[in-house]
């Protein structure tokens, strides 16, 4: 059984997502992310913009992998060598990147799933290699560090194709509902919800280019790469305004997100801002 975050008890789903009429997003689209806590926008960066993104993340992801290399066992945190690369916070180093973040293609998405207003959250390459091939736990993004409101978006774009053998996405439609769930840290795989989810599970396999845009409260996981290639990918997180981090050591009163330069603006009064 899934057991509720205390934080989250009462949690209104139909009250933590905009309203406003969507632009970007169809009907449908809406429809199954209202529903199933994901979508799956094909082509939504087009190619000339991916070999340029993926060139800015291979040489942050190599330099995450040289510091590996450097660690005890190779391992830090749920990053192992040979396993999966994690290189965060990156669009602030790379002008490639801080554009790409704050993109039309990006925003006009944030703005019909999270609101006028929007600050980048979090940015991060994760390269999953097939040499020590493992699955990433059942998670909600909420379950790592809880922020309210609930809700944020995070959009999962695949800088190679990644079909299921590549360890593509999976999701538990339908939980995102329940609002935030109780983790607990699985060594050394990371924070899990549960082993396996209560509902029949969807995958999520796209091309290069593609994304699956998803809640911060949709668990999901991405699957073992077995395809003898390297599974490319670049994952933002946008959260609306006055969102509050109450992280591990964060306090009761948690922390404002709202640091300029931490958390830049990329939407105000539903327009893009251009730099960030």
């Amino acid at each position: 059984m899934s057991i509720v975050h205390p934080r989250s008890v009462g949690f209104d789903w139909e009250a933590a997502v905009p309203s406003h009429a969507r632009t970007t997003i169809t009907a449908s689209q809406w429809e199954q992310f209202d529903r199933d806590g994901y979508v799956v926008l094909e082509d939504l960066v087009d190619a000339v913009t991916v070999d340029d993104v993926r060139r800015a993340t291979d040489e942050f992801c190599s330099e995450a992998d040289a510091f590996l290399a450097s660690m005890p066992d190779e391992r830090l945190f749920i990053a192992e060598r040979g396993a999966i690369t994690f290189a965060p916070h990156i669009a602030q180093r790379s002008d490639v990147l801080r554009s790409f973040v704050a993109s039309r293609a990006i925003t006009d998405v944030v703005r019909d799933l999270v609101g006028p207003d929007a600050r980048l959250y979090h940015d991060q390459a994760v390269y999953k290699a097939s040499e020590k091939p493992r699955p990433f736990p059942w998670h909600q993004d909420n379950g790592y560090n809880f922020v309210a409101p609930e809700h944020y978006l995070t959009i999962w774009v695949a800088l190679t194709d990644v079909p299921v053998e590549a360890g593509c996405v999976w999701v538990a439609p339908g939980m995102h509902r329940l609002g935030t769930l109780v983790h607990e840290y699985v060594e050394p795989l990371g924070f899990q919800t549960f082993a396996e989810p209560p509902v029949a599970p969807v995958a999520a396999p796209i091309r290069a280019g593609s994304a699956v845009v998803f809640s911060s409260l949709t668990p999901h996981l991405t699957g073992a790469n077995v395809s003898g290639a390297m599974r490319k990918a670049y994952i933002l997180q946008y959260v609306g305004p006055h969102a509050r981090r109450f992280g591990h050591a964060d306090g009761d009163d948690g922390v404002a997100l709202d640091d300029d330069l931490q958390y830049p603006w990329v939407l105000r009064d539903g327009l893009p801002v251009a730099a960030l």
